[in-house]
């Protein structure tokens, strides 16, 4: 790990950003993560890359030193990005003027050669700690960390990405070589503060708030010389005052604090954190989350708008064709619409094999966007379900549907069909009782189900499903067999219901 670390480190530079004979020292860093290609405001008109634009500009014309960075995850969840493949959010972050970006996982949805693509003509320096890409069209694109200068200070920053096995696509980032995250990102802050007598250290990560054993706080509790961590992947909402609680400071291992921000999703927010050189350690570095809304449309310019435009155009030509109706909205992240998405994998799965599949599955990450109720549109479905997943059909031995079973609880339930119902504990993260169809499940048995191809490789972490057997694929995208069951199959000239009833519940 260390020799990857120190071995790519004459791949880094040094920007100034104070300007000549000037000596302030205060430094203003504005970042993002996880804008999903939310270039448009949302349904409740919150966010919008437009006006994220003024208020960045806004805090350039009265700041000296501004520094603008990305978390990861800027695209995936819109047409933007289904129809033109990162162009859009790309062309828009560098019209903003970011300076760093880092990796999030969906960066890798269209694989590698779509990604280069789409950073052939990037502006910012492309930052990546714990990933090498030697042998990879991105070899060349990365540096291990960016130093920049405050006055006669020096900030670092580096870049913390992900573990992808079992969440990235394996046909997705083949040549990547992953370097486990909290032990690269601590020795590279070593070396940065101990032989480049960096004063502070910032880390801009992909590795979620609350995901798994690697996360931010632990990341901030193993440091001795990680000052800030800007967050992402988790969508948290990490910044003093939000509700929900989330410390934004964590103490590391010798007793001195780590900031810690994080901006939710979707660019609803802009994160501004100020570190001021000129105060005691203490008080140096403050953070806040800043409301991008429509307080802002009056400012938004028509050259800025222009460039959207012929994007936009196709984008709403798709949205526009209605395709049927639903009695009721279905949030994204709501029981009925995981009930209805799977109890139509299900039905689809049987026609696909031939024969009655004995349940469906499909991960609650897979969803991306609520649909709503009366008239819905091609754009709505391809919202929802964006990525390029398809309809598979495997069997499963009894055996392994136990331990996939498991996993599904340690990961708070998934999306399942009618056929299944269960509960389980979320401490031991075990089912307690499950059954199928009515029957426990027979670990002698085979079980024919009906998932998608990116679960059945591993991915979400279902291993077990990497063990089935294929019996049958769609021909189509997911999205694409959903919109041909509105305008084609059952649900055609139909006011769809859904069931709100839960099929896999917490016992404590």
């Amino acid at each position: 790990m260390r020799k990857f670390v120190y071995s790519s480190i004459v791949a880094a530079f040094l920007l100034a950003i104070t300007a000549p004979g000037v000596m302030a020292e205060r430094v203003v860093i504005l970042h993002t993560n996880d804008t999903h290609s939310q270039i448009d405001p949302d349904k409740n008109n919150l966010g919008g890359i437009l006006r994220r634009k003024v208020l960045i500009d806004s805090v350039r014309r009265v700041e000296q030193n501004v520094v603008l960075v990305d978390a990861g995850d800027a695209v995936q969840g819109s047409l933007f990005f289904t129809l033109f493949d990162g162009e859009v959010e790309q062309k828009m972050m560098n019209e903003l003027g970011y300076d760093i970006q880092i990796l999030g996982n969906h960066e890798f949805d269209n694989g590698i050669e779509k990604l280069a693509a789409q950073y052939a003509d990037v502006n910012a320096s492309l930052l990546s700690t714990n990933y090498d890409f030697t042998g990879t069209l991105l070899q060349d694109k990365f540096v291990p960390y960016v130093l920049r200068r405050v006055g006669d200070k020096r900030i670092a920053f580096i870049g913390v990405n992900v573990r992808p096995q079992g969440l990235i696509d394996s046909d997705n980032y083949p040549g990547v070589t992953y370097f486990e995250s909290i032990p690269t990102a601590n020795a590279m802050a070593e070396y940065l503060k101990k032989n480049l007598a960096v004063d502070k250290v910032i880390a801009l990560t992909h590795i979620g708030y609350n995901e798994s054993s690697e996360n931010d706080p632990a990341l901030a509790a193993s440091s001795e010389f990680i000052d800030i961590i800007i967050g992402g992947h988790s969508h948290s909402g990490v910044y003093p005052g939000n509700p929900d609680g989330y410390a934004t400071v964590v103490t590391n291992k010798v007793g001195a604090p780590v900031q810690i921000a994080q901006m939710g999703k979707s660019g609803l927010m802009l994160g501004e954190i100020v570190i001021d050189f000129d105060k005691p350690d203490g008080e140096q570095i403050t953070s806040r989350a800043i409301a991008v809304d429509s307080s802002l449309d009056r400012h938004i310019s028509a050259s800025d708008e222009a460039l959207l435009a012929p994007y936009r155009h196709r984008v709403d030509s798709i949205s526009a064709i209605e395709i049927g109706t639903l009695a009721t909205e279905m949030e994204s992240n709501s029981t009925i619409l995981s009930n209805f998405l799977s109890d139509w994998i299900k039905s689809t799965g049987d026609r696909l094999a031939g024969q009655k599949v004995d349940f469906a599955l499909l991960n609650k990450g897979g969803i991306r966007n609520s649909l709503p109720a009366g008239v819905i549109t091609q754009g709505n479905i391809i919202n929802m379900l964006p990525f390029n997943n398809r309809i598979v059909v495997v069997e499963i031995s009894g055996e392994k549907l136990v331990e996939l079973m498991d996993i599904i609880a340690s990961q708070d339930g998934q999306a399942v069909s009618a056929e299944v119902s269960g509960k389980y504990d979320r401490k031991t993260r075990k089912m307690t009782s499950l059954k199928i169809n009515g029957r426990n499940i027979d670990p002698g048995k085979r079980y024919v189900v009906a998932t998608i191809d990116y679960l059945w490789r591993g991915g979400d972490n279902m291993s077990p499903l990497s063990e089935s057997t294929l019996i049958a694929r769609s021909a189509n995208l997911l999205y694409r067999d959903l919109i041909e069951e509105f305008t084609d199959g059952d649900f055609r000239g139909k006011t769809v219901k859904g069931d709100s009833k839960p099929r896999l519940s917490a016992v404590r």
